[in-house]
């Protein structure tokens, strides 16, 4: 369908350039969209391999500014705890529906899954949109525990963007440092819970369409590619909010099993 692939694409590229100006980035806005045409859990593996693939490039880009000991504070338990969040995944999405309705020729299916990524989504998408979450920071001592909590959500979700950047905002980096880190740490998020979500990717491999995956992924390069250029020259408040606020109606569809 040209339609799947002007959609994902685009989002790729969008998803993947907001990551440099925004709290959340590519995996926030491309699980949804994967989850218009996939199942939510074949949608976050396909996510994964983009966020992989992409932060591969861009750490080509920007890695040498990242920051080792912060990288190796944040990172150790961000490993583990991704591990342990994939692995609940796989566990949840196994699980039978917890309500199926009809309503006004609509029909939904309520998963454990879909409430657990709904919330989720729903969640971090107020860090964009509220003040005093967008502006939310910890102090630098719970550097560890900001790894552990955003390695979780991501291997549970793909999701943990938000909590990365209010647990590194105080860390004492420079804007390019701060990216540069951030990338460092989300690729090793991603390695941990491909590692879990990789059996149920051969599983399906049927239902992949690799050209798109391809396709995805290379926008996704674009947008990371521009994003670097532009990331000492401009702010996009706008376009996050409204990226959020989409985010927020996506997760109540999903919490609600309309999607």
């Amino acid at each position: 369908m040209v339609i799947e692939y002007i959609t994902i694409c685009f989002f790729s590229l969008l998803g993947s350039g907001l990551t440099f100006f925004s709290g959340f980035g590519l995996g926030t806005i491309l699980v949804p969209i994967f989850a218009i045409f996939f199942p939510l859990e074949l949608a976050i593996s396909l996510t994964a391999i983009v966020h992989f693939l992409n932060n591969a490039f861009k750490l080509y880009l920007v890695g040498k500014n990242a920051n080792r000991n912060i990288v190796l504070k944040f990172g150790i338990p961000a490993i583990v705890s991704a591990f342990i969040g994939a692995y609940i995944l796989t566990l949840i999405s196994d699980m039978e529906p917890i309500l199926m309705y009809s309503m006004f020729n609509i029909s939904g299916s309520i998963t454990i899954t879909k409430l657990i990524v709904g919330g989720l989504l729903f969640f971090f998408a107020l860090f964009d949109i509220i003040p005093g979450l967008s502006k939310l920071e910890f102090n630098k001592k719970y550097i560890p525990l900001g790894g552990f909590l955003s390695g979780f959500f991501g291997g549970l979700s793909g999701n943990q963007g938000a909590l990365r950047t209010a647990f590194l905002i105080r860390a004492g980096l420079s804007k390019e440092q701060f990216v540069a880190t951030g990338v460092v740490i989300a690729i090793l998020i991603d390695i941990s819970r491909l590692g879990i979500y990789s059996s149920d990717i051969v599983k399906q491999h049927d239902k992949l369409d690799y050209l798109l995956l391809t396709m995805a992924v290379l926008s996704a390069f674009l947008g990371a590619y521009a994003g670097n250029k532009l990331l000492k020259k401009v702010t996009i408040r706008f376009l996050q909010n409204f990226v959020a606020i989409m985010l927020l109606l996506f997760s109540i569809l999903l919490m609600t099993g309309i999607l």
